[in-house]
C-alpha cells in the first residue's frame, strides 16, 4: 500500500522545505501538492469580476508553484499530483485530508505575522490540532 502524503505550498521557504523533507522520509510515497486560494483579501468594494480575476490570478500562481515544485524534485522517484482549492486555507487542508485518504501531512510553519496570527491563529497549528492525520511542520 502506498503511503498519501499531502504537501500544502504557498511559494514559502517553509513550503520548499518541507515538500524536500517529505520526499526524504517518504521516498515511495504518492504526494500531494495542494494550493489553496483564500478569498480573505477580498474587499467590500470588490466586484463579481474584480473577484474572479484575483482568484484566477491565484490559480495561475499555483501552476507556477507547481511547475516549480515539479523541477525541484527532479530525479526523486515520487508520483506528483497537484490539487487547487478555494477557502480558508486551514479548513481546506483538513477537509482535503478527510475526503482523500491522506496518511501523512508536510507542511512549512509559514503564514501570518503579529497581530493577525493572534487573532486569526496559526494555519499549521489548526490543522494539526484538527487533521485526521499526523502532521509534521517544518520551521
Amino acid at each position: 500500500m502506498t503511503t498519501r502524503v499531502l504537501v500544502p505550498i504557498d511559494g514559502s521557504p517553509q513550503s520548499k522545505d518541507a515538500l524536500r523533507l517529505a520526499t526524504n522520509l517518504f521516498p515511495q510515497a504518492e504526494l500531494t501538492l495542494l494550493h489553496v486560494a483564500d478569498p480573505v483579501d477580498r474587499s467590500e468594494t470588490d466586484t463579481s469580476s474584480e473577484y474572479e480575476r484575483r482568484l484566477e490570478d491565484e490559480h495561475d500562481r499555483a501552476t507556477q508553484l507547481f511547475e516549480a515544485a515539479k523541477d525541484d524534485l527532479e530525479g526523486a522517484d515520487v508520483t506528483i499530483e497537484t490539487a487547487v482549492v478555494t477557502g480558508s486555507p486551514w479548513r481546506e487542508i483538513v477537509a482535503y485530508v478527510d475526503d482523500n485518504e491522506i496518511d501523512h501531512v508536510l507542511m512549512g510553519s509559514h503564514g501570518r505575522d503579529g497581530a493577525s496570527r493572534f487573532l486569526l491563529g496559526s494555519v499549521a497549528e489548526l490543522v494539526v490540532r484538527r487533521s485526521s492525520a499526523p502532521v509534521t511542520v517544518v520551521k
